[in-house]
């Protein structure tokens, strides 16, 4: 199991001025994920580690995260967004 990051549509980016807001400055943590949760990238970059390969993020992606997932975050600069925990 591992993040898939894609481009945002115009769509989902308009949907998801509905979805709770999140904020991270530059830091590296764990984390793991108990539901699915799925993030929209506004504004800066992070790194997510999981199994020994890794993705990045920046402005107008989307990251979808599986339930039990559990990875590392390395935010590289102030990241501004959006998230969505599937129920």
């Amino acid at each position: 199991m591992k993040p898939v990051v894609r481009r945002s549509t115009p769509r989902e980016g308009a949907e998801a001025a509905a979805w709770v807001p999140w904020v991270c400055g530059p830091c590296s943590f764990e984390w793991g994920y108990a539901a699915a949760e799925t993030c929209l990238v506004l504004e800066g970059e992070a790194v997510v580690e999981s199994g020994g390969a890794e993705v990045r993020v920046g402005p107008g992606d989307l990251i979808q995260l599986p339930k039990g997932l559990a990875c590392r975050w390395r935010v590289l600069s102030p990241v501004r967004g959006r998230r969505r925990i599937e129920e």
